[in-house]
């Protein structure tokens, strides 16, 4: 191999050690001969930075799911991606990281036998796993739903099959709205690269054994951040200032009563409208009524699933979801959950980075 590659793949592999990815390997096996090594067709995937400690939880508690239950498709609205450094599934556990009044938390959801073990640790393991219930989606209030699913032969087929889904509720605003804002107008790899950005700014590690983990920046030092320190995770002043502007109201916004009372709050912020406060009351509320008006993609999901149609506007879209009223936000889910989407006739919109503007 020359030199230059050497030294490329020896980058790489610092990159993934430092990101926390998966590096995936192949494995050496003896040739038939018995003479050199040869490359397996299937790849072993293994946590470089993701080492066990002897820690143990703080706490457990044991929750019990309805029959059907499906861990991993119920929280990973709370994940940003599989690389996301604040939550992660692994090894069929999930893990999410979060700051408490009672200080830095980790909580571990694991299956355990058509239970749910769940395992705090650090300072707020008591709160969080006092929530933990509410985070794994099991307090979902689903009546009437099966109802009103019956307006629509594809809503009804879907509440079947993914009656194993629950919305969780975290009961914190801040933390999605964190990642609402860097949402707001680009694509998602545009999204989570700044939203990793600025985690491993403001590095912080998680309690617990699952590493790296990291927790979510603490709002006073966001809202204490000049624009300036956002610009090399790739976000222009407009998005800066409004995370600056919603850390610097965080306190007041995770005194809100309910989701209706979080989207007053909101939509009070300058830079924060219907379809940011409908992404976070969705997670900090469980509100399964929350439709993210505004969205690119998600009329036309709409559209295309309930009527046929390939495009749709947000009237439209609310039209269609109006006898779904209660559980609008839920038919949304479903629609992901079984990878609908509207027929597709342009290009992919282009990854962008205001840092180098």
């Amino acid at each position: 191999m020359h030199l230059f590659a050497k030294i490329i793949l020896a980058i790489r592999v610092v990159q993934r050690h430092r990101d926390g990815r998966p590096n995936v390997s192949s494995r050496s096996s003896s040739t038939a001969g018995g003479t050199g090594t040869a490359r397996s067709s299937a790849p072993t995937v293994t946590w470089q930075s993701s080492g066990v400690t002897e820690t143990g939880p703080a706490a457990t508690r044991v929750l019990h799911p309805p029959v059907g239950y499906r861990l991993t498709a119920s929280v990973r609205a709370l994940t940003f991606s599989p690389y996301d450094p604040c939550a992660r599934v692994a090894a069929g556990t999930f893990w999410w990281a979060t700051r408490t009044p009672d200080g830095p938390a980790t909580l571990a959801l694991r299956p355990a036998g058509g239970e749910l073990l769940a395992e705090g640790y650090g300072p707020g393991a008591e709160h969080v796993l006092a929530r933990a219930d509410a985070i794994a989606g099991l307090r979902d209030d689903l009546t009437g739903f099966t109802e009103l699913a019956a307006a629509h032969p594809l809503v009804a087929r879907l509440a079947r099959e993914h009656r194993g889904l629950r919305m969780p509720a975290t009961g914190e605003v801040f933390p999605r709205l964190l990642r609402a804002v860097f949402e707001q107008k680009v694509t998602g790899k545009e999204a989570y690269r700044a939203y990793a950005a600025m985690v491993r700014h403001f590095r912080e590690p998680a309690p617990g054994p699952l590493q790296p983990l990291l927790l979510p920046p603490e709002a006073a030092s966001v809202a204490a951040a000049p624009y300036w320190v956002f610009h090399p995770f790739g976000v222009e002043q407009r998005r800066a200032d409004t995370l600056r502007r919603a850390a610097a109201l965080a306190d007041r916004l995770e005194r809100s009563t309910d989701a209706t009372d979080a989207t007053r709050r909101l939509t009070a912020i300058p830079g924060i409208g219907p379809w940011t406060a409908a992404e976070v009351v969705r997670i900090a509320y469980g509100d399964p009524d929350a439709v993210s008006v505004g969205d690119y993609h998600i009329p036309n999901t709409v559209a295309w699933a309930l009527a046929g149609e390939p495009r749709g506007d947000d009237a439209r879209m609310m039209a269609l979801l109006e006898p779904f009223r209660g559980h609008r936000g839920r038919v949304c889910l479903l629609l992901e959950a079984a990878g609908i989407r509207a027929p597709k006739y342009g290009p992919r919109a282009p990854i962008r980075s205001f840092a180098r503007f």
